[in-house]
């Protein structure tokens, strides 16, 4: 039967258009570490038993190096991504570095001198090439510290809902209703930017970042584990039909906050416009003397 596209690019897909995509920091340089132990590889077993250990070491070491600055790389985009975010709690590109120092003096050694030389320009080009970790929480502006934490671990919970619920999907191998899984997700982040953006929001918000994306999740997982077993086109319109519900809800949510938000502000220029008025100033006056 027809199928209706849900992809970015559809009506449909950009419904959640606030999410203008970045270009990643995991490119070619990121890609590259891995491809630069693997002539140790090629060396080690030419080697003496001492050599042969100490190449094996450093290739570990140099694709362990690679592999924590891949992810070091993604929770900065991800930190980065996000109005309202803690700081990493693991520092994963500090230890890329770190393993790219040791990586690079296994490599130098038995040669002491040479060792330190190679760990050291190591880990300052590590650092020069891709940065440091994010060292301290991102809060929104004039929002309380606790505020801004509660939200923070509110988005956490709601990305690990939604995160779950894509790999379930994509267990099934279907890759429409995985970009149909991706369309929805973006649509309920443009809540967690609006819930980031005014931590205030999180009470009415709280219930669709928790218990409505829990359920969400749940709903995928039961689908998985069904079309696993065998092809059910039943099941597979019903939670088309639920994600086309929750999108919705999530939009007019995100919609209804905004809402609030220009009438809050609406209020607040009402206010200042009655109390300049007792004061014998309108706002036009005001405005002329600023020009």
């Amino acid at each position: 039967m027809p199928e209706r596209f849900g992809g970015p690019h559809s009506p449909r897909g950009a419904k959640g258009g606030w999410a203008v995509k970045r270009r990643s920091r995991v490119g070619a340089r990121a890609n590259a570490l891995y491809i630069a132990p693997i002539p140790l590889l090629f060396t080690a077993f030419g080697e003496a038993p001492t050599g042969l250990a100490l190449d094996l070491a450093a290739f570990f070491a140099l694709s362990g190096a690679a592999w924590m600055t891949r992810e070091g790389l993604k929770a900065q985009d991800a930190y980065d991504a996000r109005a309202t975010a803690r700081r990493p709690a693991l520092p994963r590109k500090a230890l890329g570095a770190a393993l790219t120092g040791a990586g690079l003096a296994l490599a130098g050694l038995p040669a002491v001198g040479g060792a330190i030389v190679l760990a050291v320009l190591g880990v300052v080009l590590h650092v020069a090439a891709f940065g440091v970790d994010p060292m301290r929480n991102k809060i929104a502006g004039g929002a309380p510290g606790w505020q801004s934490e509660r939200v923070a671990a509110a988005v956490d919970e709601a990305e690990a809902h939604l995160a779950d619920m894509r790999a379930a999907i994509r267990a099934t191998g279907d890759r429409h209703l995985l970009t149909r899984v991706d369309g929805f997700a973006d649509t309920a982040r443009a809540l967690f930017r609006r819930v980031e953006e005014d931590p205030r929001d999180l009470p009415q918000a709280r219930r669709w970042l928790g218990v409505y994306l829990l359920g969400a999740k749940d709903a995928a997982v039961k689908y998985a584990s069904l079309a696993q077993r065998g092809h059910d086109e039943a099941a597979r319109d019903d939670f088309l039909a639920l994600l086309d519900d929750l999108e919705e809800g999530f939009a007019r949510r995100s919609e209804t906050m905004l809402l609030d938000d220009r009438t809050d502000l609406d209020i607040e220029i009402d206010v200042l416009r009655e109390r300049l008025d007792r004061e014998g100033v309108s706002m036009g006056e005001t405005k002329e003397t600023r020009g």
